[in-house]
């Protein structure tokens, strides 16, 4: 913890990720009929895509999950604000000991580390307790990184030393999808122009947070953060690593 706090993430951004309001307005087409449907999103962050989907859907309810006890509160304080408290239930809570509710339509998107194991694992053990989850028919919107291109051992290093082995390409991301029980509906990417945005909101509160405070005792510490972060995308993620969304039915 730095003194004083780095401001949250959802201060800049609208969700936790490369996703443009029209790119989520159509997924959330894609997922059907919503009405009367109960939505359940897992490492739902501040939920802002959940509640979108609510209020795409005057009928359906909601239910999301997430660790983080501040993001919660964010997206309970949203819900408040645009009347869906009424309709979805935010949870702080671990996903991996969630004993599971009726869920017609599932959200996992940027967040298969919430079932735990090893990183290379992720994806895997993420489609197979998803598919858990879902009666045969229910939909999944599924968001996962991808190999735009086979990263260079250097790549690798500047992103964090992610395993190689951690993603695969786009055929396989899908192929492994439909091997756990899945048909696919529909299928898009984040673009470069939504990655550069979410990283520029991501990087913001660590900028605007070194000019206010540039005698604080923790200012080198921020300012190494934000380079690494920096390096990593610069060096590494920029048109290598993608964002897929999938959106999935339960056969």
């Amino acid at each position: 913890m730095v003194t004083p706090p780095l401001p949250p993430l959802y201060r800049a951004a609208d969700v936790n990720g490369p996703l443009s309001d029209e790119h989520a307005a159509r997924l959330i087409t894609t997922l059907g009929p919503l009405d009367g449907c109960r939505v359940v999103d897992v490492g739902c962050g501040w939920a802002e895509f959940l509640l979108r989907v609510l209020a795409s859907a005057p009928t359906a309810t909601g239910l999301g999950i997430d660790r983080g006890e501040e993001a919660i509160g964010h997206g309970r304080a949203n819900a408040r604000a645009r009347g869906l408290d009424e309709r979805v239930e935010l949870v702080v809570g671990d996903v991996a000991d969630w004993s599971g509710t009726r869920a017609d339509v599932l959200v996992n998107v940027g967040s298969t580390h919430v079932w735990g194991g090893d990183p290379v694992t992720h994806t895997a053990t993420a489609l197979g307790a998803l598919a858990g989850l879902l009666q045969p028919g229910g939909r999944l919107l599924f968001g996962e990184c991808f190999w735009l291109r086979e990263p260079t051992d250097a790549e690798l290093a500047a992103m964090y030393d992610n395993p190689r082995e951690q993603y695969r390409s786009m055929r396989g991301l899908v192929d492994l999808a439909l091997s756990h029980g899945f048909r696919l509906r529909a299928l898009s990417q984040a673009s470069p122009a939504e990655w550069d945005d979410f990283e520029n909101r991501h990087a913001q509160g660590w900028e605007d947070w070194l000019l206010e405070n540039p005698d604080s005792p923790d200012a080198d510490e921020v300012r190494a953060t934000a380079d690494r972060h920096r390096a990593a995308r610069v060096d590494g993620m920029r048109e290598i690593l993608g964002m897929a969304y999938l959106t999935l039915i339960r056969v």
